[in-house]
């Protein structure tokens, strides 16, 4: 049974909101997956904030309609096609889909859209390969506290080495 306009419509609305928050959105070919391997999907990606979302193309069209920040996602509307929205954790969120694929090995990643930039899979599997959130801000806070200890030691030293010149010329004026 087809679905009526009034549900195609919601669905569209659906759509347009997960779109308006998301800042990335990937497509990726789901033939020949279960129902359980897309469950799994979904579980993987909700630590990520990703959705992923199965919707005919032409409602996904009707959904992008007019926005520019998505226009370009229209050129990987073709064939079977998941739609991973993702709000927040971008570099987790595409960490998630690999570790799927991998795991599946049927899925294949037709591109992507990030910040209105049309994205190949090389350019997916780069941000992928980016260390994640948390890593990254260790290592920012690792920089400050070193530049921080530097920092306290050079201050620390101003003032022993002027008392070691003094105590040197005190010595050398005594001998």
């Amino acid at each position: 049974m087809g679905r009526t306009l009034e549900n195609k419509q919601q669905i569209v609305e659906e759509l347009k909101g997960l779109l308006g928050e998301a800042e990335m959105a990937l497509v990726l070919d789901y033939k020949g997956l279960t129902i359980k391997e897309m469950t799994d999907l979904r579980i993987r990606l909700q630590a990520a904030n990703g959705v992923c979302k199965v919707t005919k193309n032409t409602l996904m069209r009707r959904a992008i309609d007019g926005d520019s920040t998505w226009s370009e996602l229209e050129s990987l509307l073709t064939g079977t096609n998941a739609f991973i929205l993702v709000k927040g954790d971008v570099g987790g969120a595409v960490k998630a889909v690999q570790s799927f694929q991998k795991d599946a090995k049927k899925s294949e990643m037709k591109g992507g859209l990030f910040e209105g930039k049309l994205l190949s899979q090389d350019d997916i599997k780069a941000i992928g390969d980016l260390p994640s959130k948390e890593v990254l801000m260790a290592q920012i806070a690792g920089a400050i506290n070193a530049v921080a200890t530097q920092l306290a030691v050079g201050i620390n030293e101003v003032p022993s080495g002027l008392a070691r010149a003094l105590k040197q010329h005190a010595e050398s004026g005594e001998g």
